[in-house]
């Protein structure tokens, strides 16, 4: 974690390079075809894992415990961050070029995806409907990588007492960079996420906005690791089918903190890279 603001409607707070503060971890990617995946993080103390079985997304956090991800089997985001281009250009494929713009000195073109109503009206439920989300993705016009991504998306959350909405903005843009390659297959071996949550709406005037930064860097990455099996995406047997929109994760002591994650040392390995691309498996594993 490089660093992080905490804003309220009267005061800022910034930390910047703070050790105090700063917290380092790690995380495990698995991926297999067809959209499989399994993810392991552990930072800070804390220990969460993600995965989907192809069906079914489903996440365990130590403040809600197992329980099923509400819309459509979706890619993991941290594999997009240049650790699996097939899936980023199929994920691109139908989107819409809206210009061009020059990130960290690369001309790139800009590619946009929105989340059509009947996605965004299957991950809303109960109080907390999801308006919007959009993806950029900015790919540079002399390599044809990814290299800069901005996901954003807007939750209103309606309150049980009959008060006004709050909403919770959630913007994420990442940075991609040192592409190498690995088996023919090119891999963002660093870069970096800023992440700010913005939440307004209760009180007229009244607002909080966390932002964190992350950095990370890939130490090791392999094909054709033995051992990884369907049983790696069993979803746990305790998992509740209730879900729980991304905003209302956050645990209750951390939402609207100030918080830092670690910068990322992280490995990487692939298995089973197949020519035919339909049929792969993927393990990625992280030092954070």
């Amino acid at each position: 974690m490089v660093a992080s603001e905490f804003e309220t409607a009267s005061r800022v707070v910034k930390n910047r390079h703070t050790s105090r503060a700063t917290e380092s971890g790690g995380f495990v990617l698995w991926q297999m075809a067809p959209e499989m995946w399994y993810v392991e993080l552990a930072v800070g103390g804390s220990k969460v894992h993600a995965g989907c079985n192809g069906k079914l997304v489903w996440r365990h956090t130590p403040w809600l415990g197992a329980h099923a991800a509400k819309g459509p089997v979706r890619p993991l985001r941290r594999a997009l961050q240049g650790l699996d281009p097939l899936t980023t250009a199929s994920m691109f494929s139908d989107a819409r070029c809206i210009g061009e713009k020059k990130v960290n000195g690369e001309d790139c073109f800009i590619l946009k995806l929105c989340a059509d109503p009947q996605t965004l009206r299957a991950r809303s439920e109960g109080p907390a409907e999801m308006i919007r989300h959009v993806l950029f993705g900015y790919f540079s016009q002399r390599t044809g990588l990814l290299i800069h991504m901005e996901d954003s998306h807007l939750t209103r959350i309606q309150s049980s007492t009959g008060g006004d909405a709050v909403y919770w903005e959630t913007t994420i843009n990442s940075f991609l960079e040192d592409y190498r390659p690995v088996e023919g297959v090119m891999i963002a071996h660093s870069g970096r996420s800023v992440v700010t949550l913005f939440r307004f709406g209760e009180v007229a005037m009244s607002h909080t906005k966390t932002r964190m930064e992350e950095a990370w860097t890939i130490e090791e990455v392999a094909f054709n690791v033995p051992g990884l099996s369907l049983d790696c995406f069993i979803p746990p047997a305790d998992i509740k089918r209730g879900s729980f929109s991304e905003t209302c994760e956050l645990p209750k002591g951390e939402r609207g903190n100030t918080t830092m994650i670690g910068s990322h040392r992280a490995k990487v390995a692939a298995l089973e890279k197949s020519e035919d691309h339909t049929n792969r498996n993927i393990l990625w594993r992280a030092e954070v």
